[in-house]
């Protein structure tokens, strides 16, 4: 009896492991992440990362940024601080010196390496509390609080371009446009498409937004040479137009599926076993900042609904102004829709002689 259990317990535990597909690959994530990474790089090519040191600073993370910020601020202070030290080291004015009658300091309250890292604090930041100062009577101490002092700026100027730079990046304001989680293929305008919702949560525009698609896949070439990630140009549209986007509500892409299209083969049965990855982008220059940025996601098979169709989510206030429903932004309800792009052609030449054979359908 125990013995049976185990092996149907077994028995199940395999084929559930079977029946469930493994996660497919994505090269391009939902939040427009690509995962990728790069191997075998030549150590020499690793010097182009310091050349190009302003975009190597702004595009790491920001834990870098403040160790940098803290590192770079403490380490001129206490350099500086050594050469304070030596200068007055040099001239006698340090506690336990022997000083002649009549020495003549060259900083006033400058006594040990404590105080010359406080003096060099007070001179980078000026501060000046008043407690530590130059006499004027060392040439070399007027020249060292100069060199301190353009230092001091060129360090300010540059950490601020730095953080005003992440802060600014073009790829902040892509968060704030989001695409629908699935896309849909049903019949719109007498043809079968497939669908992308895309919405900008701002206000503001982006200007000269366009619109295009990637299909990837792994494809191999009548020479048996395996291509991964063979790359495929998909048209997307708006009833709006294809460029020059007026992105002031939700928008709705659309890909008519004709013998043009690489998804011309697929039917309802066929799509969740393809192994492809539909890359969308949607370029444009924010409005307030005229930067110009990218928004990118990507749909997997299993995330494409056949004979589906999105809710509508804009609508009319009482006020006059227009609503838009972002709880039905990615939902979507089933409804009538061709099997495959080769029924529906044929279903078409069908009702020529019968015109009452035909798709309907609510968009």
């Amino acid at each position: 009896m125990w013995t049976l259990n185990l092996s149907n317990v077994f028995f199940n535990i395999i084929l559930h492991s079977v029946s469930v597909p493994a996660e497919q690959t994505r090269l391009v994530t939902k939040d427009g992440h690509c995962n990728i990474e790069f191997g075998n790089i030549e150590y020499s090519n690793q010097f182009a990362y310091l050349v190009d040191f302003w975009t190597t600073f702004v595009e790491i993370r920001w834990r870098f940024v403040l160790l940098l910020f803290v590192a770079v601020f403490t380490g001129s202070w206490f350099i500086f601080s050594l050469l304070w030290y030596w200068i007055a080291k040099s001239n006698g004015d340090l506690a336990g010196q022997n000083r002649t009658e009549g020495h003549i300091q060259c900083i006033d309250n400058v006594n040990g390496l404590t105080t010359a890292f406080l003096y060099s604090l007070e001179t980078q930041t000026t501060i000046g509390y008043g407690g530590r100062a130059l006499t004027g009577h060392c040439a070399g101490t007027v020249a060292l609080i100069v060199i301190q002092s353009l230092v001091g700026v060129f360090i300010n100027c540059f950490m601020c371009g730095i953080i005003l730079a992440k802060i600014s990046l073009p790829k902040k304001r892509a968060k704030t446009v989001t695409f629908s989680h699935t896309a849909v293929i049903c019949l719109k305008k007498g043809s079968l498409c497939l669908l992308i919702r895309v919405a900008n949560l701002r206000k503001t525009l982006l200007i000269g937004s366009q619109i295009y698609g990637k299909l990837l896949r792994t494809t191999t070439t009548p020479d048996g040479e395996t291509i991964i990630l063979d790359q495929v140009d998909i048209d997307f549209m708006v009833d709006a137009g294809k460029d020059n986007l007026f992105f002031v509500c939700p928008l709705t892409l659309y890909h008519v599926i004709n013998r043009s299209s690489p998804f011309f083969d697929l039917s309802a049965d066929t799509l969740p076993q393809q192994d492809f990855e539909l890359v969308v982008f949607l370029d444009g220059t924010a409005e307030s900042t005229s930067s110009s940025c990218q928004v990118r996601t990507s749909y997997i098979p299993q995330e494409i609904q056949w004979g589906y169709s999105f809710l509508p989510i804009i609508s009319h206030t009482k006020t006059g102004k227009y609503h838009v429903d972002f709880s039905n932004f990615s939902k979507s309800v089933r409804v009538t829709t061709p099997h495959c792009v080769h029924c529906f052609e044929a279903d078409l030449k069908r009702g020529i002689d019968n015109p009452e054979l035909k798709y309907t359908t609510k968009m």
